[in-house]
This record gives C-alpha cells, sequence and structure tokens, in this order.
C-alpha cells in the first residue's frame, strides 16, 4: 500500500512546481517603477495562465481554480454518504489514497490502472484472494493523466509521450520502467494532460488541447490524433479541439464520441461545454472559432461561420467542465441504461454558483444525437463548495461503474441490485 505520506509529499512537490513556474514566469519581465501616484503594474501572466482574459470586474475578479487537498482523503473520510444515486443503485468505496486519481483502465486479468495529473505516478488496484490493494505501477513521470490497456499491455500519456509496459499484469511486484513509443507532442502545460484510449480499429489515439483559455495555435494542437499501437502512422484524427479528457465509441456504430470543455470569459452562461460525434477522419469542430455550434467567437471568429464546422450533438452546460466518458456495454444495470453515456462532470470553477461535480447519463436518439441527459451521482457539490470532483467514468467487466475522483485520491465502485448480490 502506498502511505499517505508519499502522496503528501508528490502533491506538495506539484505544488512547489507549479508556483516556481509561475514566479520563473512572471520574474522574466523586466522591471519599471510605477510612475509617480500610480498604482504598480501587475505582473504579467505565464503563458497559457488560465487567468488571461479574466474580466477585469469585482465578481469575476473572485474566480480562479480550486485547489485541490494537498494529500488523499483516508478511506473514513470520504464523502460516502453525501454522495446520491437512483433507487436501486449501490456506493461503495473500490480504493483509496491514490493523490490526484484521474484516467482508468482494466487489465484482462482485473487491474484497475489509475492515472494523475498533478503526482508522478500511474497506479495499480490489483484484486487477490478477496482483497484489493494500492500499488505504484510507474513513478518519476510528468503528468501521467492518461492510460489504456490492450493484449497485457498498458499505455501511458504524459505531457509531452507516450509510453508503454508490456506483460504489466505479469509483473506487477516489480514493474519495468515505461518504454516510450511516440514523443512528438508539444509541451504546453496549458491543456498538456493527455487523455488516450484505443479504439475498434486497434489504434491508439491521443488528445492535444490548445496552448491556452482561447489562442490562434498551430497545427500540432486542438486535435485528437490516431496512431498503431507502436507509435507509429500517427495522423489528425479531428481538428478544432480545445481540450477533451474523455472518448469512447458507440457499440451500435463504432462512432467515436469526445467531450470537449468550451473556452473560458466569454460569460458566465456561455459557451456550453460540448459532447461531439466524429463520423470521418478529419472534421473540424470549430474551435476557437466557433463554440456550442451557434457562438461565434468574438476574440478570433471574424469572417468565420458556424455553418462551416460540425455542431456539437448535444450540450453538457456552462463550464462544467465535462471529462472523461464511457458508454455503457455492462449486463448488471436496468436495460434502459444499454449503450447509454455515462460522463463525469468535474464541475466548474470560473462560475460565481458553481455547476457540475456530478456524473450524469445521456441517451441518445436514433440518429446519434442526444436524447437527454440526467443526473446519476450527485452530491460532489454542496453549499458552493466541492467535497469531490469526479473525472472519469469506466464500465468494469463485471458490469459495475467505477469513478475516479481527484479531490479526494479515490475510486467508486457503483453496482445495482441487493448489494450481497452486486458485490458478487
Amino acid at each position: 500500500m502506498m502511505s499517505y505520506s508519499t502522496a503528501r509529499r508528490s502533491l506538495l512537490l506539484a505544488g512547489a512546481l507549479f508556483g516556481a513556474f509561475t514566479f520563473a514566469a512572471a520574474a522574466q519581465q523586466p522591471a519599471s517603477p510605477p510612475a509617480a501616484g500610480a498604482a504598480p503594474a501587475a505582473a504579467p501572466l505565464p503563458p497559457g495562465s488560465p487567468m488571461i482574459g479574466r474580466p477585469d470586474s469585482e465578481a469575476a475578479a473572485k474566480l480562479a481554480p480550486v485547489a485541490p487537498p494537498p494529500i488523499p482523503a483516508a478511506p473514513d473520510k470520504l464523502p460516502l454518504a453525501k454522495l446520491k444515486l437512483p433507487p436501486g443503485f449501490n456506493l461503495e468505496v473500490y480504493a483509496a489514497g491514490m493523490a490526484n486519481a484521474r484516467s482508468l483502465a482494466e487489465g484482462d486479468k482485473g487491474t484497475v490502472f489509475v492515472g494523475s495529473r498533478l503526482v508522478d505516478k500511474v497506479y495499480g488496484i490489483v484484486n487477490k484472494d478477496g482483497k484489493r490493494s494500492v500499488k505504484v505501477i510507474a513513478s518519476g513521470l510528468y503528468r501521467p493523466n492518461g492510460v489504456a490497456f490492450k493484449n497485457g499491455t498498458l499505455y501511458i500519456a504524459e505531457l509531452s509521450k507516450v509510453s508503454k509496459i508490456d506483460k504489466i499484469e505479469d509483473n506487477l511486484d516489480s514493474p519495468p520502467k515505461p518504454t516510450m513509443i511516440y514523443d512528438n507532442l508539444p509541451k504546453d502545460e496549458a491543456h498538456g494532460w493527455k487523455f488516450i484510449a484505443i479504439g475498434p480499429d486497434n489504434k491508439l489515439y491521443v488528445e492535444v488541447g490548445q496552448p491556452g483559455n482561447n489562442v490562434l495555435h498551430d497545427d500540432a494542437h486542438g486535435q485528437i490524433r490516431r496512431m498503431n499501437l507502436d507509435g507509429t502512422g500517427a495522423e489528425v484524427y479531428a481538428l478544432g479541439v480545445r481540450h477533451s479528457v474523455g472518448f469512447d465509441w458507440n457499440p451500435a456504430n463504432k462512432q467515436m464520441y469526445f467531450t470537449d470543455n468550451g473556452r473560458d470569459w466569454l460569460s458566465e452562461s456561455v459557451p456550453e461545454d460540448e459532447l461531439n460525434r466524429v463520423t470521418k477522419a478529419g472534421e473540424d469542430f470549430g474551435a476557437p472559432y466557433c463554440w456550442q455550434g451557434n457562438i461565434i467567437d468574438q476574440e478570433h471568429g471574424w469572417g468565420k461561420n458556424c455553418k462551416d464546422y460540425t455542431a456539437p450533438v448535444g450540450l453538457m452546460g456552462p463550464h462544467v467542465a465535462a471529462l472523461g466518458m464511457r458508454f455503457y456495454t455492462g449486463n448488471m444495470f436496468p436495460k434502459s441504461y444499454k449503450n447509454a453515456i455515462f460522463i463525469a462532470r468535474h464541475g466548474s470553477w470560473n462560475k460565481s454558483q458553481k455547476q457540475g461535480g456530478d456524473v450524469v447519463v445521456v441517451k441518445l436518439n436514433k440518429d446519434g444525437t442526444m436524447k437527454s441527459m440526467e443526473p446519476f451521482m450527485t452530491g460532489f457539490l454542496e453549499d458552493n463548495k466541492y467535497v469531490g470532483r469526479p473525472v472519469d467514468v469506466m464500465v468494469a467487466k463485471d458490469g459495475s461503474l467505477l469513478v475516479s475522483d481527484d479531490w479526494n485520491g479515490a475510486v467508486y465502485r457503483i453496482t445495482y441490485g441487493k448489494p450481497k448480490v452486486a458485490a458478487q
């Protein structure tokens, strides 16, 4: 088991590095004395800062990214009693003590791999003899947010590269170091953490976000790429993507769906985050020119038309940070959930009244557009403050649903039916 002191050191180091980055960027600016009687000018913001573009108003000045707790919550301090599900569903703590638990992937032998963004580790939740334990699978990595698994191999996406560990479940007690397979990725910190998944075409997909809130970027950003499992044959699959931290494929027709986070500082009510569908390679989804399919960007959209871009199939709410998503392909839940999409909404930080902080279920029309969006797992947001923040969802092989919570460093398990039956 990983100790809390280790997790604390990792998160404190991450905070120190972020602070150092911010300070260094500001320190590089030449200093000049303010004019007599004038207030000192504020230090320039570092490149990619989420504060760039924030309106100069008293209300906006109160809004800033919400820092997570420095250490993962102890199992008995998790907000389990506050989290609510529809009737008939059960909730339990699957594993705890994993600082900044983020993306999820399941191995052939039942190991659940967990990525992180603010610390240097990838974890493995191991099931053995009816008990679960947490192991550190890899450390010394840089923003290893994305994890995927295929045929015994674990794939890990860091800030600027993708690596793999072969036969990982045969070597959980002494994992070999990851082997890099692809490193042609930008190194921008803003939206630099990567989500990855393996598609039905047996290719590895990786997202490359825009290097800032709302920027005109080069042809290496704002996209989803795909490549062979050995890192060769990389190509751009989708364009106009601001920042996607979750995608999956519709089991009915193998079309890719992905969440995308809208820009900040346009207003508190728009644009909404998007649920998008790729029907052919090379589609452009509009960022940074068009948002939510019908709003031309006031900075970069001059001369553009939203009709020239692929519109979202559904809207997820303004600034809710819609992240991880999976089609439900299990058999444990009622039939009404079959092929529905579970989506983790991490929750807003740039709204006076926060929104999101939940898991919703999206059901589709026959044409693949959104039919409905309903709350499923709620309670992470209490009195306009977070008690937890869901990041990713994953349908386990037994049909249960796992949900990661980077605020508390935990993974929850949702089952349906009588608890003693569902837990088997």
